[in-house]
């Protein structure tokens, strides 16, 4: 069985008006002090996401009050409701509290002897135990056949914005919201390298802390890539689709598709596919490919950009008995053919 995710609506604009005054401006003094300090703007969106949950929780549940009279009773008392009542994992609390646990150092560092009103505030949040972590999720792992399966569908469905994305994800292994930062321009003739990998002229933002992340030139696998590019900027001319960005905003080309809209495609990789899909499955595949092909750790880190080989085993989903097999043979240990990128 798939993956899945519990995603309920928690917050709304009703809701949130409801809020406490006390920390609606609380959760707005917060937000301007982690732009002061060069949170991204990803980073600050999640935060204020996390952050209403409770509020609302507060607001429904323990009386509304303001943040700095909540007890560590009202904190367990909301874990388990996220828990047993809303159905979120233990990892997914371990986040939202963190979010809570941040919101603190900020008021103990900030606030406290700065406001009276926070003046008796002690951080409490770290003091409840985490629930225990568990393996809720089953990895989606691809063969390179499901992978050309989807792509052809998404083809002969007239998907090829879809296609281009899938193919993109699968062949560079980027992230969903790196995927989205590729321009047109990244996939000129000028920009192969080695005769086998698209080489981005400029850096892109991949993950990373503050608001410019880490920057990378990032690599794209050529040839299995461009079909679908090709099919995509066909498609583009035909519907006189002008943008510089690769996955333009149907409302406005001068800006790229955000994560927000292209979230529902993975549904339909889904139904295609008849397994649990989702963006990360082609990061996986991606290295698992490089793997399986005979290039080198140290290589693959090279071009997804990781600090360390340590990242390539985590994401090589391939047998460990399938690799042993291409070396020992009916007794005798087989010499392994090296391969190209150009091969791939």
């Amino acid at each position: 069985m798939g993956r899945k995710t519990q995603m309920n609506k928690l917050t709304s604009p009703e809701l949130l008006a409801r809020v406490n005054p006390e920390n609606r401006l609380l959760l707005e003094d917060f937000l301007r002090y982690l732009q002061s300090i060069q949170r991204s703007p990803g980073t600050i969106a999640q935060y204020r996401s996390d952050l209403n949950i409770f509020f609302v929780y507060n607001m429904k549940y323990n009386d509304n009050k303001p943040f700095r009279k909540v007890t560590k009773r009202a904190i367990v008392n909301y874990q388990h409701w996220l828990i047993n009542e809303n159905g979120n994992s233990p990892a997914r609390v371990r986040r939202l509290k963190a979010a809570l646990s941040s919101l603190s150092n900020y008021i103990d560092t900030i606030l406290v002897g700065d406001d009276e009103d926070y003046d008796d505030f002690r951080p409490i949040v770290k003091k409840i135990e985490n629930p225990a972590k568990s393996a809720v999720r089953e990895k989606t792992i691809l063969t390179e056949e499901q992978v050309l399966k989807l792509l052809n569908e998404l083809h002969r469905l007239g998907k090829d914005e879809r296609a281009c994305f899938v193919a993109l994800a699968a062949y560079s292994g980027r992230r969903k919201a790196e995927l989205l930062r590729f321009k047109v321009s990244d996939f000129d003739d000028d920009n192969v390298v080695y005769g086998s990998l698209y080489r981005t002229p400029r850096q892109i933002k991949t993950k990373g802390r503050g608001v410019n992340g880490k920057m990378l030139t990032c690599y794209t696998l050529a040839k299995p890539f461009r079909p679908w590019f090709d099919y995509w900027m066909a498609q583009r001319e035909k519907k006189r689709i002008d943008s510089e960005w690769l996955f333009p905003d149907p409302k406005d080309p001068s800006k790229p598709r955000t994560v927000y809209a292209v979230s529902g495609w993975a549904k339909e990789f889904s139904d295609i596919l008849g397994v649990e899909a989702y963006v990360h499955m082609f990061r996986h595949f991606f290295t698992s490919h490089l793997a399986s092909s005979g290039i080198p750790d140290g290589i693959i880190q090279e071009i997804v950009g990781w600090e360390s080989q340590d990242m390539v085993k985590l994401y090589n989903d391939n047998d460990i008995t399938d690799e042993l097999g291409k070396y020992f043979k009916d007794g005798d240990i087989v010499a392994q053919e090296t391969k190209s990128l150009s091969d791939l």
